[in-house]
């Protein structure tokens, strides 16, 4: 299965020295991520950016990555790892277009893409750059630690009023992925519903810069 999605390129003009891939919510499509590059353009000028669609249209408008009713454990579980694969082949596949590895890469969530990408990103082998992660929550906990290959850093951020993602679902990942020994930086918003604000973005900027840039 292929993805397609809206793409911009390095701010620079230069041959892309980093690729930023962001993945959607539930209902919602690539372009509603893709205006993040132009927030984040200066601080990643070299930087390539990507927000694919996810698979499968949803009933009236958008996409999702997996069918979800509830946020029941084993719905979600069964949801992610059915995505997974999808997931991976389109990070394989971007890499390999842009001639760029994993050091290179960064994956930007929000909600139900945070859900895919805190499940693929810590089953590759090669650890990606960094996760941010923005209103989600890490699927199965208990699975992680038996089918972990790498670490990446991860930034989590939540609004503290979301009403879609509870924001104890951040506070339990960030717990969980600090005892498998990850480096997690966190923020919550006070008073934010399930969006990003703009205190956020200035966090996952500056955390690109430094997972991207300095190797951190």
């Amino acid at each position: 299965m292929t993805l397609t999605g809206p793409r911009l390129a390095p701010f620079s003009r230069q041959p892309p020295r980093q690729l930023v891939i962001l993945a959607h919510g539930y209902g919602s499509n690539g372009d509603d991520l893709i205006g993040l590059a132009s927030m984040w353009h200066a601080a990643l000028p070299d930087a390539a950016f990507v927000a694919p669609n996810a698979p499968f249209p949803c009933m009236g408008a958008g996409y999702q990555w997996f069918g979800l009713s509830s946020l029941s454990p084993a719905e979600l579980l069964s949801g992610v790892e059915a995505a997974a694969p999808i997931f991976n082949d389109f990070i394989d596949q971007e890499l390999a277009r842009t001639g760029l590895t994993e050091d290179d890469l960064l994956l930007v969530g929000f909600s139900q893409g945070t859900m895919l990408s805190l499940h693929v990103a810590p089953r590759r082998v090669r650890a990606v750059a960094g996760i941010v992660a923005f209103s989600g929550m890490l699927v199965a906990p208990e699975r992680l630690g038996p089918e972990l290959q790498s670490r990446p850093p991860v930034l989590l951020v939540h609004g503290e009023a979301d009403n879609v993602i509870p924001v104890r679902a951040m506070t339990h990942a960030r717990s969980l992925l600090q005892g498998l020994e990850f480096d997690v930086e966190s923020h919550i918003s006070p008073g934010l519903a399930h969006s990003v604000d703009q205190i956020g973005l200035e966090l996952a900027a500056a955390f690109a810069q430094r997972v991207l840039l300095t190797g951190r």
